[in-house]
């Protein structure tokens, strides 16, 4: 089983989600869908769309992963994940220490 940390945008509201699954096409349609009920973040947009997906390997490396992204609180980091991929290694090597 394949575990992801993901990154999901909306154009319409301009923002970024973070998460993690092992189905990200399911996930994908269930935040489209506004599965996650009306006060969710994710309720606020039907046009989500994968920005960055993060192999992890094991549910626990993914909830680190997703914990470290939220606690940087930065769009710019987020953007900066896609454009140096070497941030993504120290995040996943930053488990195993």
């Amino acid at each position: 089983m394949q575990i992801f940390c993901y990154i999901i945008y909306s154009e319409s509201i301009d923002r970024y989600y973070i998460g993690y699954t092992t189905d990200i096409n399911e996930r994908l349609k269930l935040h489209n869908a506004g599965h996650f009920g009306g006060k969710s973040y994710t309720s606020k947009a039907t046009d989500w769309l994968i920005f960055l997906l993060i192999p992890c390997e094991s549910v626990e490396q993914a909830i680190f992963v997703e914990a470290r992204i939220k606690k940087m609180k930065s769009r710019k980091y987020i953007e900066d994940l896609i454009k140096y991929p070497e941030m993504i290694n120290r995040l996943r090597n930053d488990f195993n220490k």
